[in-house]
């Protein structure tokens, strides 16, 4: 009797259930109408802007990627360890294959196939949050710097006289993003040190005031090594760059005070480097900057390292 007569026939039905079984799961996942609320955020903090929703579908659905891929990868390997144990077969030796081009080309295209799914949404989320086609309605300059932060409110406030175009302190922020800036913008700021708390929440780091329902953009400058500027609820993060001006922007939608950090290693106090982010409504918002003002922090503290014209020109033939 051939080894492949007798034992290949009844298995092809439960091959074909498994396939069915497969596809089913598929069309249930990607057909329901279901959002980032109906999952576990799975370690992820609440969303607090409009755009980390967003981010937060990215991570639960490669989750769910990886929970399918394991799933199916452990069933196979404890399939074949229990269905081709030698006790069950009473055979010395099994049936050897050299190859079978079906499974082979299985293992091959479905990586490829995995991969890809997960580079295009990928790609898609991240041109959609790094966008900046939308004119800001507040620009904040962040500076980062050993060992803690200081904000430029690039805005125009009473008591500040000025133009952030102009301004010598803010040379390290390239002219495309000045070109948005508001008109005479004269400004204030606030800076930190470690030791600096919030009077409210007793947290370590300075705060910054941002308002709810508004579009903010960040430009992030450093003044001497690479950090890295983290709002936790806010789901986004990104480098801040000595030489090298970086920016994205959001939309608050929750009052509150939140946390903000470093994630990027950037000395022996590299854990010192904390702030907090306390989202207001505009007249409370406008409200703080007018304190600001009184307190003399007008204009702005210095943004940073100049970019090399080698940087500019890289910026510039991408544009």
């Amino acid at each position: 009797m051939s080894p492949y007569g007798s034992d290949r026939s009844p298995r092809r039905p439960m091959r074909r259930k498994l396939l069915q079984a497969l596809t089913a799961g598929l069309v249930l996942a990607t057909a329901t109408g279901c959002t980032y609320k109906d999952f576990p955020r799975l370690g992820m903090p609440t969303p607090t802007t409009e755009e980390a929703p967003r981010i937060l579908s990215l991570w639960q659905g490669s989750w769910a990627a990886a929970l399918v891929t394991g799933v199916l990868v452990w069933g196979l390997i404890l399939w074949s360890a229990f269905f081709h144990r030698r006790s069950r077969t009473k055979v010395e030796v099994p049936p050897q294959t050299r190859y079978n081009m079906p499974i082979e080309a299985l293992y091959t295209v479905v990586p490829l196939i995995i991969v890809s799914v997960l580079f295009y949404f990928t790609a898609r989320d991240e041109t959609k949050l790094l966008s900046l086609d939308k004119k800001p309605d507040v620009t904040v300059n962040v500076v980062g710097f050993q060992w803690s932060w200081g904000f430029n409110y690039i805005e125009n406030v009473d008591g500040s006289t000025g133009d952030a175009k102009t301004d010598k302190n803010l040379d390290a922020i390239p002219n495309r993003f000045k070109e948005q800036f508001p008109e005479n913008a004269g400004g204030v700021y606030d800076v930190g040190t470690p030791g600096t708390e919030n009077p409210q929440t007793g947290n370590p780091g300075p705060t910054l005031w941002l308002p709810k329902g508004k579009t903010v953009r960040f430009v992030l400058t450093s003044r001497d090594v690479i950090h890295s500027f983290w709002v936790v609820p806010f789901l986004m993060k990104q480098d801040v760059i000595p030489g090298h001006t970086n920016s994205f922007q959001v939309t608050p939608n929750k009052e509150g005070t939140f946390l903000g950090k470093c994630a990027e290693l950037c000395g022996v106090d590299h854990s010192r480097m904390l702030f907090n982010v306390k989202v207001v409504s505009p007249e409370r918002y406008e409200a703080h900057l007018k304190e600001l003002a009184e307190k003399g922090q007008t204009g702005y503290v210095p943004a940073g390292i100049e970019q090399t014209d080698h940087e500019k020109n890289r910026e510039t033939n991408n544009l």
